[in-house]
């Protein structure tokens, strides 16, 4: 079970922003989560199978092996997308249908099926859970796939990563407040990094197609739509099996748009179902259990740090693996996004240290 913080710390978001103490977001007092944010991977990885690691160097490895193959997932998906013509909404139910029933198969093997039926019992708790998975998982991860058909794995992690900001604007707007001045900083630092990234420091081109650019933003917003709805689920039910229920449930939604079965199968050889296989089984289910693992053995400070492996991860083997041209003022551009997600967290948790509050 979470713990009554509503903390998401995969989510490599804001420390500083407010999340409610339960379902209603918008009538209860606000605490401050440690990352609210993005990218878009999974809530409150501490909410998992209960397990402890045996070393600290144990969890340093799950968490590093997470964000790496987070990252790799998205440039081999571009190689699927890219070379064999897979489409994105075909690749999108693929994952999400594989990965959803794999984590609900760790949560029985580690901690039976209570909760894993439990939650479809639970009126107040069934109908947001079909929500999340809808506009939650399968919004985050078709706009995610979509843009890296659009453009590459690369602008579309980044991209996702300003999913901080979303949620910084949705609790301004909630709490009508001002910004602070390290808000406004981090958000023009997002903005200028967004910039250098998208236009390799001209302004009259693109570097990606404007296709990309948009799906990527609407990735962004809906990675901060996943972070927060996910909230009141996690205060009740197991990370796993909220996950796990979400990509299932999004998957079967998706079946009925566009059933894999009747879809195309992309001219896959040997390779390519290699490249596929670990799309399904490292970039995603493996890296989210990676991670779950991970935090229980690191603070939260530890993992927002080595978790910007994951935007790294996929520049990296976008440009070195794929030969995508990425250029000086892109790099700079990378680097100014991840330390907004940096600023913004761990400016949060400083602020938690000074005012007590754990």
């Amino acid at each position: 079970m979470t713990d009554k913080t509503g903390r998401i710390p995969r989510s490599n978001g804001t420390d500083a922003l407010l999340l409610p103490k339960d379902g209603d977001f918008g009538e209860t007092e606000a605490q401050q989560p440690e990352n609210a944010a993005a990218s878009a991977k999974g809530p409150d990885p501490r909410s998992g199978s209960g397990h402890g690691l045996g070393s600290r160097k144990t969890a340093l490895f799950f968490v590093i092996a997470g964000a790496v193959l987070w990252g790799v997932g998205g440039t081999v998906s571009q190689k699927l997308m890219h070379h064999y013509a897979a489409d994105s909404a075909w690749l999108v139910t693929i994952r999400l249908l594989v990965a959803g029933p794999l984590l609900l198969l760790l949560q029985f093997a580690l901690k039976g099926r209570r909760q894993i039926l439990g939650i479809w019992r639970d009126r107040g708790t069934a109908p947001m859970l079909l929500i999340y998975g809808l506009a939650g998982m399968l919004a985050v991860q078709y706009t995610f796939l979509t843009s890296i058909r659009y453009g590459n794995a690369a602008v579309a992690t980044l991209l996702q990563y300003l999913a901080p900001v979303a949620v910084l604007l949705y609790f301004l707007l909630r709490t009508r407040r001002a910004p602070s001045r390290l808000e406004l900083g981090t958000a023009g630092l997002a903005l200028a990094g967004c910039f250098m990234l998208l236009t390799n420091g001209s302004p009259s081109s693109l570097s990606v197609p404007a296709a990309a650019v948009v799906w990527g933003l609407l990735s962004a917003v809906a990675a901060a739509f996943y972070t927060l709805a996910a909230v009141p689920l996690l205060r009740k039910y197991d990370s796993l099996v909220v996950v796990g229920w979400a990509m299932t449930v999004g998957g079967l939604a998706l079946s009925f748009v566009r059933p894999p079965w009747n879809s195309p199968w992309p001219p896959l050889d040997a390779a390519g179902y290699g490249y596929l296989a670990f799309v399904l089984v490292f970039g995603t289910t493996l890296a989210f259990w990676f991670y779950i693992e991970s935090l229980r053995g690191l603070p939260p400070q530890e993992t927002i740090l080595l978790g910007s492996l994951e935007p790294l991860a996929a520049v990296l083997t976008t440009v070195v693996w794929l030969h995508e041209p990425f250029g000086l003022w892109q790099w700079a551009g990378t680097f100014c996004i991840i330390a907004v997600v940096l600023l913004m967290s761990l400016g949060g948790n400083r602020r938690q240290r000074g005012s007590g509050r754990h």
